[in-house]
């Protein structure tokens, strides 16, 4: 019985609605447009922190980054020998403060499972190797055998990598790019194998051998995303030689910058494994005057980003769900008009035996009725206007940008239209439940 006289209430909201079409549309207009504001914006902020952490997967989430910092104080030995620490003055460091390979080796052995593979920087420069007149941009850097080890290797087209001996020794050998054969060797990877090239930096020339060609990836390659636009014959691509033929060439053997590709299935706490990386390689800096070791990870900065833009997504969301309040609002004035203008029905219900719950109810299933048509309109609202930021979002970033519209956001949204007609409907209900069925039968 309780069940039928629910849906017939659902049915009398319904045919009360229908009969004023217009009220009804500029009633829920608050509702649809507070829930479509915050539908749209959780979308778009979904989507952009979907984007973060794709791009910190693709870009090494996983990865630590080392480099050398300068220590805030000085401590100064006077003539008397006694110390004493005096303002900061910047400082190049000197191969003396460099981390070295037996700190490297140190970090490999003290962490085998945690790091997966480590990679320095060094270069010769950028230059130019020209055959004929036939040229190609490069630039010579060095690499440690891990290079060919990590988590994204570059993918060999012929020839092979460096052997040990070619690492130990420092020989003058060379990868090439599949970029660099097709401008100097018309694109016959096996004949520029074994093939000696003469690389012009400056006012230097270097000779290398060629022992293997890469497959070039133009979307790992942040110099070639910002020279997007330029001829691929014009391209800038990298010549690799083992590391330590560049050392030998520029005298220089400890390196500023190093980065560690960790195994994110033993590394958990990225924090606590930098921190404890950060100690071991205190030791070796312990009597250091000048410098420190220092270390981040992408992870960390991906996280505080995400961190803030969660933030102004809930700022931005508070202040469009005002508007559901003004919704909320609109919703108790035409129940209450509503309910003034259908008094000689409440009073013939009443007259007829209808209890004062079952007036409460009728009204508030109404009111509820109305924000949840409201509610439903304004989540497809937001959806089309959230995925309509996206795409535009994607026109002008050139990149591609899913759309993310959280479930969990859209029962919010529900529940919360549901909540909004009880608390906003029940005042008007109960009102009407209150009326004295005498004083409603004679209401002109």
């Amino acid at each position: 019985m309780e069940n039928v006289l629910f849906f017939e209430n659902i049915m009398l909201a319904l045919s009360s609605l229908r009969s004023n079409k217009m009220r009804t549309i500029l009633t829920m207009l608050g509702i649809i447009i507070g829930i479509g504001s915050v539908i749209c914006i959780d979308t778009l902020g979904n989507s952009l922190t979907k984007t973060v952490t794709d791009t910190m997967e693709s870009s090494g989430g996983n990865t630590i980054y080392l480099s050398l910092q300068q220590k805030q104080t000085e401590v100064e030995s006077s003539d008397s020998g006694m110390e004493f620490r005096g303002p900061r003055r910047m400082r190049e460091a000197t191969e003396d403060d460099k981390f070295t390979n037996e700190m490297l080796l140190d970090l490999t052995e003290t962490f085998p499972e945690e790091i997966k593979n480590i990679q320095v920087n060094s270069s010769l420069g950028s230059g130019q190797v020209k055959i004929g007149s036939e040229y190609a941009y490069v630039e010579v850097s060095g690499i440690l055998p891990s290079e060919f080890s990590s988590a994204k290797p570059p993918e060999i087209l012929a020839g092979s990598e460096f052997d040990d001996q070619a690492y130990s020794e420092g020989r003058a050998v060379a990868m090439v790019s599949d970029y660099f054969c097709n401008n100097l060797y018309d694109g016959d990877y096996d004949k520029a194998l074994g093939e000696t090239i003469e690389v012009t930096i400056g006012q230097k020339y270097y000779s290398f051998t060629i022992s293997g060609v890469y497959k070039y990836d133009t979307g790992d390659n942040m110099m070639a995303m910002m020279a997007a636009g330029a001829s691929d014959y014009d391209t800038q691509t990298p010549i690799y030689v083992p590391i330590k033929n560049i050392q030998d060439k520029i005298h220089e053997y400890g390196y500023e910058e190093v980065t560690i590709l960790t195994n994110s299935e033993k590394v958990t706490n990225q924090d606590a494994f930098i921190s404890d990386v950060k100690d071991l390689l205190d030791k070796y800096y312990h009597n250091n005057k000048y410098f420190q070791p220092t270390a981040f990870s992408m992870s960390s900065i991906f996280e505080e980003f995400t961190t803030l833009l969660n933030s102004v997504k809930a700022v931005f969301a508070g202040i469009a769900a005002i508007s559901l309040l003004v919704g909320g609002i609109g919703v108790m004035n035409i129940m209450l008009v509503s309910i003034s203008e259908r008094t000689r029905e409440i009073g013939t219900r009443k007259a007829l035996g209808a209890s004062n719950s079952s007036i409460r109810t009728q009204f508030i299933v109404e009111a509820v009725v109305l924000c949840l048509i409201g509610g439903v309109l304004g989540i497809i609202t937001g959806i089309l206007l959230g995925t309509g930021g996206v795409k535009i979002m994607e026109y002008f970033s050139q990149s591609e940008i899913s759309a993310a519209p959280s479930l969990s956001s859209i029962v919010i949204a529900v529940v919360f239209s549901l909540i909004i007609g009880v608390f906003f409907g029940y005042y008007p209900a109960n009102k009407a439940a209150k009326m004295n069925p005498i004083d409603a039968l004679r209401y002109e």
